[in-house]
């Protein structure tokens, strides 16, 4: 099943070279992407699926096609262009990063060093966060973090690596510290966002800027933590991060509908129109398989785990285009922001991404690009 489904990716993938050009997709309306020149946080999702699929299948097309977006990142970095906010891990970790990665390409490695001192330049000492977004100061944002910014933090461990400049990391582990703290509640689901005060770093409120209601767990937010966290175990050996991973992990898998695909916001009311997130289901799959590589083949809760595994990917190909020739996207029902009614009920392209990667770890024992 892996199979068929990565290969009917790729082959989507490379009708989509010729169809986005020098273009990169973001969200769909009624099936057909939204394109941008390199200005939106999703855009380094794929390039990263052109990565996955050149080293699948060894085919220059795609090699290619990353190398050309790898030299839009060089530009976008250079004019810092829509580069206020953290997200700066999701667009290098993806592109520059992943060519270093496959290639060994000095080029790409000095960009994503270069990427991961822009992201922390968002570090505030004053309240010890990285600022998600706005410019430091903003009356609305100047002390919030949201849970996302986990999966940014690979940058910057890998940066500690690379150069052996503790700044890195110390940031890295200080922001993830505080996200376990405050994002992660006392029954294992989160809070999307938490409001600092930007002066003394004293805890305001919990709250969500995409989930149903600030009390509420958004499932996407859950599944950013699930793979964050087991991210931040990978770089650091710290047990309390394993622990959250896979509380939150459990806390996910406990509330699969019956088609395994989640919803939304796991406080959603559900009826015949509640809109699903297929995206949360393939992050938190990638997630699941970072957690299970840390733990040993004889945990009481691996079988649990892998049985949930299953279940989700199984549901996600059942949700896939793969008899569609035509489509696009790779797994539909992804919502961008339901609250918002922003592609509630589309193709998503970090959706996608996370679902190539998702079907080559299983397949292949691939490990993505948020490490070496």
């Amino acid at each position: 099943m892996w199979k068929q489904a990565i290969e009917d990716a790729v082959a989507k993938t490379r009708a989509n070279i010729e169809r986005f050009g020098d273009q990169f997709p973001h969200v769909s309306t009624n099936d057909v992407y939204h394109l941008n020149p390199n200005m939106d946080w999703t855009d380094g999702f794929w390039t990263g699926m052109l990565w996955l699929c050149y080293e699948y299948t060894g085919d220059d097309v795609f090699k290619r096609a990353a190398e050309n977006n790898v030299a839009s990142f060089r530009k976008r970095l250079d004019t810092l262009d829509h580069l206020d906010h953290h997200d700066i891990g999701f667009l290098y970790s993806l592109s520059s990063k992943a060519q270093w990665i496959i290639e060994k390409d000095e080029a790409a490695k000095q960009l994503t060093l270069e990427a991961a001192n822009v992201l922390l330049k968002r570090w505030r000492p004053k309240s010890g966060i990285i600022q998600a977004w706005g410019k430091e100061g903003d009356e609305h944002n100047g002390g919030r973090i949201i849970i996302d910014c986990l999966m940014n933090l690979p940058l910057l461990y890998w940066a500690y690596e690379t150069t052996g400049d503790k700044k890195y990391y110390d940031v890295a582990v200080q922001h993830a510290d505080k996200s376990r703290r405050f994002l992660v509640r006392g029954d294992d689901s989160s809070y999307h966002t938490f409001y600092f005060d930007p002066e003394n770093g004293n805890a305001i409120r919990g709250g969500t800027h995409q989930g149903y209601e600030d009390g509420s767990t958004w499932t996407r937010g859950q599944a950013w933590g699930v793979y964050g966290f087991a991210l931040s175990y990978r770089y650091t050996k710290n047990p309390l991060y394993l622990e959250t991973s896979l509380r939150m992990a459990q806390y996910f898998l406990e509330r699969l509908p019956e088609d395994h695909v989640v919803y939304w916001d796991f406080d959603a009311e559900i009826n015949a129109d509640t809109k699903r997130d297929s995206s949360a289901s393939a992050i938190t799959s990638c997630g699941i398989l970072e957690l299970l590589s840390h733990l040993p083949e004889d945990h009481e809760d691996r079988a649990e785990l892998e049985a949930g595994l299953q279940r989700s990917m199984k549901g996600l190909v059942a949700y896939s285009t793969m008899n569609e020739q035509d489509a696009q996207g790779l797994i539909k029902r992804g919502s961008y922001s339901v609250r918002a009614g922003n592609s509630p009920d589309d193709f998503v392209i970090w959706g996608d991404y996370y679902y190539l990667e998702a079907l080559m770890r299983l397949e292949k024992g691939h490990k993505g690009y948020w490490y070496e």
